[in-house]
């Protein structure tokens, strides 16, 4: 009788540590595991730092209606005038071959200011002057400024004019500048 209670006292005593061991064993592994995902993998660089992403509305020339792109820039682009790089930005073309710039050629931006929640946006001549006389088109050119002005928050409309008259009609059309343009 006193070697089956000292048996059966070796034997949970053998058990425990082994449970105990096996215990010990799962955490420290389920530790390592937690401490290697949560390990950063490559410090960033200064400049990747300051980088943001922007997003740009083009036409899709398939569909013809207006896509978002994302470009990534630097945030100090967006110091001065974050209204007026965005414009600029839109004017380059696009790096998937579907897409085009709204913006006509040769346009530039004379003067881009926020005043409360309207970006008043001047353009040059050139963007009614080289813009096609077709509605559609027109539309288009003006909402993909639209649309990527008001990307930002605290923008709500944009006005445009052109050399700084805003009562301007596009020829053949009923599409005037003399209105606040809100995203469609």
């Amino acid at each position: 009788m006193k070697n089956k209670k000292i048996f059966l006292i070796c034997g949970i005593a053998i058990a425990c540590i082994i449970f105990i061991f096996l215990v010990i064993k799962y955490f420290t592994k389920n530790a390592e595991e937690i401490i290697t995902e949560i390990t950063p993998g490559e410090e960033m660089t200064e400049a990747q730092e300051r980088q943001t992403i922007i997003s740009l509305y083009y036409i899709n020339t398939e569909t013809n209606t207006l896509v978002p792109e994302a470009r990534v820039i630097d945030v100090k682009d967006l110091l001065e005038n974050p209204y007026k790089t965005l414009i600029e930005n839109l004017m380059v073309e696009s790096k998937n071959e579907r897409l085009k710039s709204s913006i006509p050629e040769g346009t530039k931006v004379n003067n881009a200011a926020l005043n409360g929640d309207i970006v008043e946006l001047d353009l040059s001549k050139e963007f009614v002057e080289n813009q096609e006389k077709n509605e559609t088109k027109i539309n288009l050119s003006i909402y993909s400024i639209v649309n990527t002005l008001t990307e930002l928050n605290e923008v709500n409309y944009v006005r445009i004019s052109i050399d700084g008259n805003s009562n301007y009609t596009f020829e053949g059309t009923d599409i005037t500048l003399n209105n606040n343009f809100k995203r469609q």
